[in-house]
C-alpha cells in the first residue's frame, strides 16, 4: 500500500483551528450533536470485547430500514470510511480496475490509488446537472473491472441518481460481473423520494453509511457496510477482524439510542435543513458570480464560479479565509477545477452561514 495524505484532509478545519475560522462553511454534515442534544446517556456497559459483526441490535436496527435486508447482511465498521477501505482492500489489487464516478468523496479514490489498481473516471458535468451517465460508466468497463463506485446522494453536489440509473447501475454490475458500491451516507436527508438500499436490490450492489453527516455523531465513528452476498460478506468480517477485531461496545451503544430515536430525530431535522437549502438558493438566485445545480439531498452543494480565466482563484480562496474568516472546500479537495467548491449548509448556525455568504460575495470583488 502506497500511502499519501488526502488533500482534503490536509486541509480540513481541524487541521487548520476552528478557532481561526470565523464562518465554516467547509463542513459536510449537520451540527455535532452533544449527548445530552438527543437525550443520550452512556449506558453502564461492560467493556468487554463486542461482536465482531457489530451489536446485534445495532444491526436489527440497520437492516429494518429495507426490506429484504437481514442483521447478517450488517457489518458495523469505523465510520463510513472504515467500511470504505474494508471494500476497497477486499475487492482491489494491483491487477484490478475500478470505475469511479467523480467528483468522489475522496477515500473512494485514494484507497484504490495506494493499492495500485488501475482507475478509470466518469467525470459529472454541471452544465448535465451532475446527472449520471450510464452509458459513459458502461462504456468504461474492462475485463478486469471488479468495482463501479458512486455517491448517491452524491457528495460533494448534493444531487441524486434516479430509481432507473440506479437499476440501470445495477444491472450493468449483474451482467459485468463485478460489484457496484454505492455510498448512501446522505441517504436519511433526501429532500423528495428516498431510493431503498443499493445492497437490498442485488447481492452484487454494496450499500455503505454511517452516523457521521446526517445524524451529528461523527466523534462515536460508527458506520456500516450492506451486502447480500454471505461470502463477500465473510471476507469483508475477516478484514474488519484483521484491522481492529471489532468496534467499541460504548460507540455501539450510542449509536443504538440514536437510531432508536431515528424517526424523530430526521422529522425534526428535514424541515430545518430544507429551509438552509433556500437560504443558499436565495443567495445564488441573487449572486450572478455564482451557481450551482439544486441538491436534492445531504447538506451541501458544489456551487460554480461564474468568472473569467483571468481572476486569482488562489487569492480568492486565501482572501475569503484570512480577510473574511470564511472557510469552504475548494473544487481541488475532489479533483475538480477550483471554480467549484463545496458549501455545507447544515453545520453552521443561520447566522454563520448567512454571514459566509455575504462574505463570499464580498471575495469575489475584492
Amino acid at each position: 500500500m502506497n500511502y499519501a495524505r488526502m488533500v482534503i484532509e490536509k486541509e480540513a478545519p481541524e487541521e487548520y483551528g476552528y478557532d481561526r475560522i470565523r464562518f465554516n462553511l467547509s463542513e459536510s454534515s449537520i451540527a455535532d450533536q452533544k449527548l445530552s442534544d438527543i437525550g443520550l446517556s452512556l449506558p453502564d456497559l461492560t467493556l468487554f470485547y463486542g461482536e465482531h459483526r457489530g451489536d446485534k441490535g445495532l444491526r436489527a436496527l440497520i437492516a429494518a430500514q429495507d426490506s429484504g435486508i437481514s442483521p447478517d447482511d450488517v457489518l458495523v465498521t469505523a465510520g463510513a470510511a472504515g467500511a470504505l477501505f474494508i471494500i476497497s482492500t477486499s475487492l482491489l489489487s494491483e491487477r484490478d480496475h475500478l470505475v469511479v464516478v467523480r467528483p468522489n468523496y475522496a477515500t473512494n479514490i485514494e484507497t484504490p490509488k495506494a493499492i495500485g489498481c488501475a482507475i478509470s473516471y466518469v467525470d459529472l458535468d454541471f452544465d448535465r446537472g451532475f446527472a449520471v451517465d450510464v452509458g459513459r460508466v458502461a462504456a468504461q468497463l474492462q475485463p478486469n473491472t471488479k468495482l463501479i463506485s458512486v455517491t448517491c446522494p452524491h457528495n460533494p453536489t448534493g444531487t441524486m441518481m434516479g430509481r432507473a440509473d440506479l437499476d440501470a447501475l445495477i444491472a450493468l454490475a449483474e451482467a459485468s460481473g463485478c460489484h457496484l458500491l454505492v455510498d448512501e451516507t446522505y441517504r436519511d436527508l433526501s429532500y423528495g423520494q428516498r431510493l431503498p438500499a443499493a445492497a437490498s436490490l442485488s447481492p452484487k450492489a454494496i450499500s455503505v453509511s454511517s452516523l457521521s453527516k446526517a445524524f451529528g455523531v461523527p466523534g462515536i465513528r460508527i458506520g456500516w457496510l450492506i451486502t447480500r452476498d454471505a461470502e463477500l460478506q465473510e471476507r469483508f468480517l475477516a478484514a474488519k477482524e484483521q484491522i481492529g477485531i471489532c468496534g467499541s461496545v460504548i460507540d455501539e451503544g450510542i449509536a443504538r439510542g440514536m437510531l432508536e430515536r431515528r424517526d424523530a430525530f430526521l422529522a425534526a431535522l428535514l424541515p430545518e435543513m430544507a429551509r438552509r437549502r433556500d437560504i443558499v438558493q436565495a443567495w445564488i438566485d441573487h449572486e450572478p458570480l455564482v451557481d450551482w445545480v439544486r441538491p436534492q439531498g445531504g447538506v451541501v452543494g458544489f456551487p460554480r464560479l461564474n468568472v473569467d480565466a483571468s481572476f486569482d482563484l488562489d487569492r480568492f480562496y486565501v482572501n475569503l479565509l484570512e480577510s473574511h474568516g470564511t472557510y469552504v472546500g475548494p473544487g481541488h479537495w475532489f479533483d475538480m477545477p477550483k471554480r467549484f467548491f463545496r458549501v455545507g449548509f447544515g453545520w453552521p448556525k443561520e447566522a454563520e452561514l448567512q454571514g459566509g455568504l455575504q462574505a463570499i460575495s464580498a471575495a469575489l470583488r475584492e
